[in-house]
């Protein structure tokens, strides 16, 4: 009896140890049809997300970046076998153009815009999340562009450059960059001769986009402190109206001319001239300032009399795909591509644009620019434009009450109160 319950027991345990071994190798066998790295696994994912048959692509973008387009079409093609049209619709006007285009059917399927008007796309339902890409556009770009494209935690555009205002200098005419706008007031005093149109420092002074950098180093702000608090608006705060009455004041001491009478191509023509000692632009002037310039040089912002930094607006440019898109894939696929590491790269260096991409903006070629690493430094010490769609209001009335101030002189805290007053009604009548 002992004999036999020995035996049953060994039995057993050799039949356990038998199962135990075979399930260890069938484990065994399954994992090594998996992928084994996270390289493998999002390749073996990329594979299974592939574009349409028999797609094709339209892409609106600006008329300068036409060259971009047309090489990241020219590798889409080569890796997908789809063709890829370019269309000039600039990305001040893609999105308001999108609202109409797209659900009749003939929008773009990819188009370039700033970031600024995102929640007005939103709201119209006329663009996808970035859902595909999402991980990884988060981790490769930084958190200034990401949390621009952003509304109510999920992601709309592929980011593909960021972009604020600074100022650039002929060094022939100003050897050192003024560091405070005394310095610049200094300086005017003796350069300026309006009789032969020379100015010694230029901005668009009628325009919010441009004059926002003397609200911002003031402590004013759009729609509360993180801009998305449209029942808070803060231009017409104390700060702000001690930064129009500077603003004001720098007619008679800096620029003597109407805000008509100043416009992106004056200004630019009047530097290139020699005419002009500084000029206040953004990097996307950079290529061709420097042909036409030839002792350049650019600088952040002068000191305000706070003692403090100006804050100019800054903007995203990002790639979105249009929601009524026949090719969702494709179109995911080529806004992603668009806005790699690679073609951000091509991107400086084509047309001088600066990469939200964090490898990107390391890269020596960038880091080392001298006018790249200052438009950057900028951007980190700039404020990104509200994205909410109630900033419609802002720039509704934005002309007006700084054509006001200036050409008219018009009390600065009136015209704000005005400014903000209109702006509260605007939003009222749009709910």
């Amino acid at each position: 009896m002992k004999k036999m319950l020995v035996l049953m027991l060994t039995l057993t345990m050799v039949l356990a140890i038998s199962a135990c071994g075979g399930k260890a190798k069938e484990s065994t066998t399954e994992s090594t049809q998996q992928p084994t790295t996270k390289t493998e696994e999002a390749a073996a994912t990329e594979e299974e997300f592939l574009p349409e048959p028999g797609a094709k692509l339209v892409v609106w973008s600006s008329g300068t970046e036409k060259v971009l387009v047309d090489e990241a079409a020219k590798a889409f093609k080569e890796k997908y076998g789809i063709d890829v049209e370019f269309q000039e619709v600039g990305p001040d006007k893609s999105i308001e153009r999108m609202t109409t285009d797209g659900p009749a059917g003939v929008g773009a399927d990819v188009f370039l815009a700033v970031h600024d008007r995102i929640g007005s796309a939103v709201q119209s339902g006329i663009i996808l999340p970035n859902d595909y890409h999402e991980e990884e556009t988060k981790a490769n770009n930084s958190d200034k562009a990401i949390e621009a494209l952003t509304i109510d935690n999920i992601l709309y555009g592929y980011p593909n450059s960021v972009e604020t205002t600074a100022v650039f200098y002929n060094k022939d005419l100003v050897p050192e960059a003024p560091k405070t706008w005394d310095d610049v007031i200094k300086f005017a005093k003796t350069f300026n001769d309006p009789k032969k149109q020379k100015y010694a420092y230029m901005w668009e002074n009628g325009n919010g986009y441009w004059n926002f950098g003397f609200l911002g180093g003031y402590g004013a702000y759009v729609f509360g402190k993180d801009g998305s608090d449209p029942s808070d608006i803060g231009l017409n705060n104390e700060g702000g109206v001690e930064a129009m009455k500077f603003y004001q004041s720098l007619k008679n001491t800096v620029l003597p001319l109407k805000t008509a009478d100043i416009t992106s191509d004056i200004k630019k023509s009047l530097f290139t001239e020699g005419k002009l000692a500084m000029n206040v632009s953004g990097p996307w002037d950079t290529i061709s300032l420097k042909e036409a310039v030839k002792n350049l040089g650019v600088m952040e912002y002068p000191t305000l009399p706070n003692g403090q930094p100006m804050k100019p607006f800054s903007g995203v440019k990002a790639f979105l795909v249009n929601a009524n898109t026949k090719y969702p894939n494709a179109a995911k696929l080529f806004a992603n591509l668009i806005t790699s590491e690679e073609f951000q790269i091509k991107d400086f260096e084509l047309l001088g644009n600066l990469p939200s991409n964090k490898k990107a903006a390391e890269n020596d070629k960038i880091k080392n620019d001298p006018f790249a690493s200052v438009f950057l430094k900028q951007f980190e010490n700039s404020v990104p434009m509200p994205k909410i769609q109630q900033m419609n209001a802002f720039w509704s009335v934005h002309e007006a009450t700084f054509t006001s101030i200036w050409n008219d002189g018009v009390d600065p805290k009136v015209a704000l109160d005005d400014m903000v007053k209109k702006m509260q009604d605007s939003i009222a009548s749009s709910k």
